[in-house]
């Protein structure tokens, strides 16, 4: 929904989930020192030419992306930048962004690539996550995985709150932004230097445009904004899994606004598998971050995006 509010600006452009932007990230090493010009070759090739990608998504000339990422400057995130132009201007717009859920693990990573960016986050009640993940087909795993990404998700976002700063990092609540989505996304647009277009708190009219036909469980964006599944985790939950998060996640929660009742213990069994589950999520996590700084020492090139200075003519 908020991807959608974002592309309804008229110069804002924010493409459907890709799966190319970490990954190339990931596999740097792999594509060599970007000032040869057949290595951008290759890195251009492999975003345009791989179904994993999701580049098929974006509805751009392949060949005509590639020519620009092999013209354009030399960096990594150039190259990434470079696509997500070009997805802004199919729509004629001078600003572009991306939008995936997991980015929450990856804040530094993505201040890497695009030093300049602003970072987004919309909040929305934890239990409500924890309802809407299990119910989605292409979700694997419990409520107890699902409720430990909403808690790693938000304290990443109180890291990026306190070392970003308000200039680099802004926070929505989805309840706000459902209630009075005018109100709301008028603040987002003061933080993105932009302003507010009425167009933007309807965002069901571009959805046809904008998320792929295929995403089926994202079917409501292509209605109006409603309030109708705020707080619905009361009826979505067991009364265990209600438990479980209100005494997991109520300190966080309260911190965000919710309110939470609070009372009964979950079960030890619960307990202890939300405790391993929580534990492998923070150790990767941290093999992650020592992945990250090993290959950081041995990296080809510079990474950090620069505005194309020249790209070939229409």
């Amino acid at each position: 929904m908020l991807q959608l509010m974002l592309h309804a600006h008229p110069r804002i452009a924010i493409p459907p989930e890709t799966r190319f932007l970490l990954p190339a990230y990931d596999a740097r090493a792999d594509f060599g020192d970007l000032r040869v010009p057949g290595n951008r070759l290759a890195l251009a090739r492999w975003i345009v030419d791989r179904k994993q990608t999701r580049f098929a998504d974006l509805g751009l000339d392949g060949q005509r992306v590639i020519e620009q990422i092999v013209a354009g400057p030399p960096t990594l995130g150039s190259a990434l930048g470079i696509v997500l132009r070009a997805y802004a201007a199919r729509f004629g717009k001078p600003r572009w962004g991306d939008k995936r859920p997991g980015y929450f693990q990856h804040i530094p990573t993505l201040r890497r690539l695009f030093p300049d960016a602003q970072i987004v986050q919309l909040i929305r009640d934890g239990r409500d996550c924890v309802a809407s993940l299990k119910e989605m087909d292409w979700y694997k795993h419990d409520s107890h995985h699902a409720l430990a990404t909403w808690v790693e998700s938000i304290e990443a976002g109180e890291r990026a709150a306190r070392t970003l700063g308000p200039e680099s990092y802004y926070r929505l609540y989805y309840e706000r932004l459902i209630g009075d989505p005018a109100t709301e996304l008028k603040g987002l647009c003061e933080f993105l230097g932009e302003d507010y277009d009425p167009a933007m708190s309807a965002p069901g009219r571009i959805a046809a445009v904008a998320v792929p036909g295929r995403k089926v469980w994202h079917s409501r964006t292509h209605q109006e904004v409603t309030t109708a599944r705020a707080g619905t985790w009361r009826t979505r939950l067991t009364t265990a899994e209600i438990v479980l998060c209100e005494t997991v996640a109520g300190d966080l929660l309260r911190d965000h606004g919710y309110e939470v009742e609070g009372g009964a213990r979950p079960e030890r069994a619960d307990q202890a598998h939300y405790r391993r589950v929580a534990a492998h999520r923070r150790l990767a996590a941290r093999k992650r971050e020592l992945l990250d700084f090993m290959h950081r020492r041995s990296e080809p090139g510079e990474v950090a995006y620069r505005p194309p200075s020249s790209l070939p003519p229409d």
